[in-house]
């Protein structure tokens, strides 16, 4: 509230209403003085609502204000039983409903008198429907309207006059040009016709001529409008191509894929597309709304001078300072916090760069989509006029498709039962060789023991009389053996996975430790990667740093190109006005009298002559009013005199006649006799 009443107080000492406030003075107000206060600022808006309000009633004064600040559009806070209140506060003068009045009006008063101006021709009168049924009444209203639109219109048109930046000294230069240029013209045109009447035949030659610039004239427009038809069918073959590439994109994703995935595709496409109309295209909108209000504030603002650049380039080394100055601080703090909060930002704005990148990567990569259907489009016409066989497309393709992934997956589980094949195979071939090489051993095993113990031979015979016995116990147990075989090599395999189980324990063991030591070193990369990526987010606000500083640089050199195309212009302005001076003075110093009579000072010299004349003949009025004033009032005082005089008579004349009518009056020795 204190800054409030500080606004207005600074606000109400400037122009125009210099009151000499302060705060106590200011807050010291009975509410009559409050409201005229209000009444004053409000009267600096619109000139009609100067007035003492001790001469008016208070609901006068209440319903004044109040229309007033409802075509100002100011919205008072609150309801209903709020507005009542702020009309009752009004009335009084309340210090609450009023300050917040002041600090508003203030605030946009340039806004706001621009607001009152237009609101007394753009309000417009609401006429009763009964009354517009009589024609002139309608009439005057139609016309009412058309002269309120006309007068929005050239409203708008002496804006962008205003904000366009020309001078009438500027155009006074073009117009004094555009002269010269047509007198020169004339000139020209002139001499031509002088050249072309010396030719014979010249009046046909010249209406073959012009009949020969309206051919080609309209040879020209029927060649833009045929390029310009060219353009359209164009673009309609192109809109065509894309239209067929979308619908056979459509159909192949409705017949191929699952609603779950054309969902996921979807929500996908929504997701892509909202980022870009919520986040990307604003803050796109932004910076070109910012670089269009800027550009239009750097043509609406006049030529800026020597001494203009001067001053803003040493405002602008100032407002540098400074920033260092407080970076400095900020350095000299350095809190942890806001460290913390530092690397935060700076990932945070890693991160939303990223995400603008990957957004332009798609973007880049639907375009590249698109130019690749449009190549096949392109390629696919080319194959069907060069061969005639059509390719594949549609129901075709899909078939055609489906039947090579159907053979895939039969070809990969063929593959598979194979692959498992084999390695069984390679497996038993290993068992087998083991099994010989074991059997091997324990013969070679058994002969050494046998001729230790003196009985050699004797497995090799017992062997004969096992396998005759064998022999003809073979038919008889082929199928129990068959089931014996299958078991004893399901025993040896569970013998060989056993030792394979306690050879592989201690890789096992080893393994745990390494596993353990994987972790430690995930969690050792883990750090390692944080203390790179806040190295990196560093490294980055560096290079924005360093990116502002190269902006910085461009620029100043945009703001030193400019320079030299101003001093390149006034060095032009310069010229074209020494040229003038230079041709003046020839026609004012050439012997011939047109080009003489043609120079600004013969004309100068000549309008002074006649301005002179002009002043003499009105010195001569001038005194023979005077001398004739005296007389001529005497005449009119004797003819309202006479005026006067015959008034009378005719006043004494018809009371005679009055009496006459009643009677005969006899006048005899001074006396009146009435004789009825």
């Amino acid at each position: 509230m204190s800054d409030q009443i500080k606004f207005i107080v600074d606000n109400l000492n400037k122009e125009p209403f210099k009151k000499n406030y302060n705060l106590i003075t200011f807050d010291s107000l009975e509410p009559m003085q409050l409201l005229q206060v209000l009444n004053d600022v409000l009267a600096e808006i619109d000139p009609k609502q100067v007035v003492d309000i001790r001469e008016e009633m208070p609901e006068q004064t209440a319903k004044r204000m109040l229309s007033l600040l409802g075509i100002l559009k100011y919205k008072p806070p609150g309801n209903a039983t709020d507005m009542s209140i702020f009309r009752q506060g009004l009335v009084i003068g309340s210090k609450p409903v009023i300050y917040p009045v002041l600090h508003w009006l203030l605030q946009r008063t340039s806004e706001l008198k621009k607001r009152a101006y237009l609101a007394r021709f753009l309000i417009k009168l609401e006429v009763p429907h009964e009354f517009l049924q009589d024609e002139t009444v309608a009439d005057t209203n139609k016309q009412y309207e058309e002269l309120m639109e006309a007068f929005k219109t050239l409203h708008k048109e002496c804006e962008q006059l205003k904000t366009s930046g020309f001078s009438t000294a500027e155009i006074r230069k073009d117009i004094s040009a555009m002269e010269e240029e047509k007198d020169q013209l004339i000139k020209r045109v002139e001499r031509l016709k002088k050249r072309v009447e010396t030719v014979q035949n010249h009046q046909r030659m010249l209406k073959i001529a012009r009949q020969l610039r309206v051919e080609k004239e309209r040879e020209e427009f029927l060649a833009q409008q045929k390029q310009e038809q060219k353009n359209q069918l164009f673009h309609a073959v192109q809109r065509l191509q894309r239209v067929q590439n979308q619908l056979k994109s459509m159909r192949h994703a409705a017949a191929d894929a699952k609603p779950e995935s054309l969902m996921k595709r979807l929500e996908e496409e929504i997701k892509f597309n909202s980022y870009m109309v919520t986040e990307k295209f604003p803050k796109e909108m932004e910076n070109k709304k910012k670089e269009l209000h800027f550009l239009q504030k750097v043509v609406s603002e006049p030529a800026m001078d020597h001494s203009d650049l001067l001053e803003l380039e040493s405002k602008i080394n100032e407002v540098n300072t400074q920033i260092n100055q407080l970076i400095e601080k900020k350095m000299m703090r350095n809190e942890p916090i806001e460290g913390k909060l530092s690397l935060y930002r700076q990932q945070a704005s890693i991160i939303s760069r990223k995400k603008e990148a990957k957004a332009e990567e798609l973007q880049e990569a639907k375009e590249k989509l698109a130019n690749l259907e449009r190549e096949v489009s392109l390629k696919t016409n080319q194959t069907r006029e060069f061969d005639g066989t059509e390719v594949l497309k549609g129901d075709e393709f899909k078939r055609y498709v489906s039947k090579l992934r159907s053979k895939s997956t039969v070809f990969k589980k063929k593959h598979q039962i194979i692959a498992e094949f084999k390695a069984e195979f390679g497996l038993l071939q290993r068992t087998e060789e083991l099994l010989k090489q074991r059997h091997e051993n324990i013969q070679h095993q058994l002969q050494t023991i046998e001729e230790k113990k003196g009985i050699s031979g004797y497995s090799y015979t017992q062997e004969e009389l096992e396998r005759v016995s064998a022999l003809k116990s073979e038919v008889d147990e082929m199928k129990g053996r068959a089931l014996d075989d299958m078991s004893e090599m399901v025993k040896k395999l569970n013998s060989l996975v056993s030792e394979k189980k306690s050879a592989l324990a201690p890789v096992i063991k080893e393994l745990r430790l390494l596993r353990q030591k994987c972790q430690e070193l995930t969690q050792e990369c883990d750090e390692k990667k944080s203390q790179y990526d806040s190295c990196a987010a560093g490294l980055e606000s560096n290079r924005s740093k360093l990116e502002q500083e190269v902006r910085g640089l461009r620029e100043e050199c945009l703001q030193e190109e400019s320079k030299y195309h101003y001093t390149n212009c006034m060095i032009k302005n310069l010229e074209v006005q020494l040229r003038r001076a230079t041709d003046e003075m020839k026609a004012y110093v050439s012997s011939d009298q047109q080009e003489k009579r043609k120079a600004i000072r013969e004309q100068y010299t000549k309008n002074i002559a006649e301005q002179e004349n002009l002043g003499k003949k009105l010195r001569e009025k001038q005194k023979a009013v005077r001398e004739s004033h005296g007389p001529n009032m005497k005449q009119a005082k004797m003819w309202r005199d006479f005026e006067q005089l015959m008034e009378c008579k005719k006043q004494c004349f018809l009371k005679q006649q009055s009496l006459a009518s009643i009677g005969q009056v006899i006048q005899e020795g001074g006396e009146d006799r009435l004789i009825l």
